[in-house]
């Protein structure tokens, strides 16, 4: 989670400024020119608003290079041998690349990172075809960084054989143990359409790793789907990520539908139906209906149901979604409150069934703050739990972490609190005005971070409201992922000696700040879409 300044936009004011001299006007492009622009933009933020900017040289290009294949291919299951040794001829140029917006590489890696994708999926499909004998002892490294790149068909066919094994290994022990707890499945095992046991009541391997390698294979399925579905746009954000983050680790390029998760990952709201979704081979299948939603409101839609096709309340004909990328199925099922929308439904015991919902804002309580009172030795102690520090950039009063922590303090206080307990453990932080603000409702007045920017004087961020929300016993609760935000509070606190700090031997630790930077503005007579 990062750290986000609330004056973003004076930074970007002034990075506009400073690209009116420069030539981002645009008139049709292709996909390669719009990822040129996008490196052209993204070069010139990281070298003239990065707080360190590193020197964009041959030992970047190579740690560039390492990181960049490390995400395409983690378990080296891909690519060749060959393949990197094509790939090498570009492990020191990929600066000179950058400089002179050059995608030659990105695309040498894309194109056949594609071609590889779909030879594995008939490797897989041909060993998953076979059982495994699991009683033949074999060496398997999960050690992926350690492992060499294959040199033949052979060779990647059998690494493919390895870690299927070592899946379905890890399947058939959750077959094994569904079976062995649950009766009602153990009393069914004698009927035809299910033969996992013997009629003894005992559990037939044979029957076991067969289910449990159907399982394998549906993962594989599932996530040979998910990958195809990535369109070359979404590669792209992974290679620009594997430049940006070498300039630190909490730097990102967000493509636009990444942002928007972001978004209702930092706000916790968005305006749709009130379902989780997910992909499974073709079908877009509800995961998930989140409780106070309009789709939990109404109760019409379930767990499990497969949505066929969506119709806006404006159109005539609905929208086939079947096979679509889940991305942009969701965009049709979203929308502005108030809006309608028909979701034709394939339910779960089969029938066909059209339902339509007015969309609302849809709200994530995991995300906000919660709290409870604890009676103890005849005392009353308020615990609040702080999941993150979360904003709604578009309305900072509309509801943030500060804001509702006040509420539920003044809720704990109403039901004779005497001692307040504000628990930041796995809290990675957050919105930077938001833990200002936080602090002020234990502390008089006075500063509570200092954050440099390059080429700027310290700017120390204060509280200046002088009232006090809660004068009393305060302990804040942290671990290893208290983070940023959880930091500079648990700190601050800890300096003015306000709160006792419980938990890990230390926190996280990371003290940067993010800016979050429009793209779209930096071009002018924009027609490539958004940029992110």
């Amino acid at each position: 989670m990062k750290i986000l300044r609330g004056n973003y936009r004076y930074l970007l004011l002034a990075l506009l400024l400073a690209f009116a001299s420069c030539s981002f006007t645009t008139t049709k492009f292709d996909d390669n020119d719009k990822d040129k622009v996008l490196i052209q933009i993204i070069t010139y933020l990281l070298e003239e608003a990065h707080f360190d900017p590193q020197d964009i040289n041959d030992g970047f290009s190579k740690a560039v290079f390492e990181d960049y294949l490390n995400q395409l291919d983690p378990f080296k299951r891909y690519f060749y041998e060959s393949d990197i040794k094509d790939f090498e001829a570009y492990e020191l140029e990929i600066d000179d690349q950058i400089k002179a917006y050059d995608i030659s590489f990105f695309n040498l890696t894309y194109e056949r990172l594609l071609q590889r994708i779909d030879e594995s999926k008939e490797l897989y499909e041909e060993i998953l075809t076979e059982p495994f004998d699991f009683s033949v002892d074999e060496d398997y490294s999960t050690e992926y960084e350690e492992l060499e790149y294959v040199k033949n068909k052979r060779q990647m066919k059998e690494r493919w054989r390895q870690q299927l094994k070592f899946s379905t290994i890890a399947n058939y022990d959750d077959v094994i143990t569904q079976q062995n707890s649950n009766e009602d499945f153990l009393n069914s095992q004698f009927s035809p359409e299910n033969e996992t046991s013997t009629a003894s009541g005992e559990i037939d391997p044979i029957a076991a790793e067969e289910k449990a390698r159907q399982q394998t294979k549906q993962s594989l399925d599932e996530l040979h789907q998910y990958i195809i579905d990535r369109q070359r746009k979404d590669w792209f954000a992974v290679y620009l990520n594997a430049i940006v983050m070498e300039f630190d680790p909490h730097t990102f390029y967000y493509a636009p539908e990444d942002k928007d998760r972001f978004d209702v990952l930092i706000s916790g709201k968005f305006e749709g139906i009130g379902a989780r979704l997910q992909k499974k081979i073709d079908a877009i299948v509800v995961n998930e209906i989140i409780s106070g939603g309009p789709a939990w409101r109404q109760n019409e839609l379930e767990v499990g149901d497969q949505i066929i096709k969506v119709k806006q309340e404006d159109e005539v004909e609905p929208i086939n979604v079947v096979g679509m990328r889940l991305d942009d199925a969701i965009k049709f099922i979203k929308g502005p409150k108030g809006t309608k929308v028909t979701l034709t439904l394939k339910k779960v015991d089969g029938t066909i069934e059209d339902i339509t919902i007015t969309r609302d804002v849809v709200e994530l309580e995991e995300t906000f703050a919660k709290s409870s009172i604890v009676e103890k030795d005849d005392k009353v102690f308020g615990v609040i739990n702080l999941p993150q520090f979360y904003v709604n950039f578009d309305d900072y009063n509309e509801r943030n972490a500060a804001s509702d922590v006040k509420l539920e303090i003044e809720r704990l206080k109403a039901q004779g609190m005497e001692g307040l307990v504000l628990d930041l453990r796995n809290n990675g932080g957050g919105s930077l005005p938001a833990v200002v603000d936080m602090a002020g409702l234990f502390i008089k007045d006075g500063p509570v971070v200092q954050v440099k920017t390059a080429g700027e004087p310290k700017e120390v961020l204060k509280d200046k409201d002088r009232s006090i929300i809660w004068d009393g016993p305060l302990v804040i609760l942290v671990n290893e992922l208290s983070a940023s935000a959880s930091e500079i509070l648990a700190a601050a606190m800890q300096d003015y000696k306000r709160a006792v700090i419980i938990g890990s031997k230390q926190t996280y630790g990371k003290g940067t700040v993010q800016n979050v930077l429009d793209l779209n503005r930096m071009v002018r007579n924009n027609s490539n879409g958004d940029m992110g």
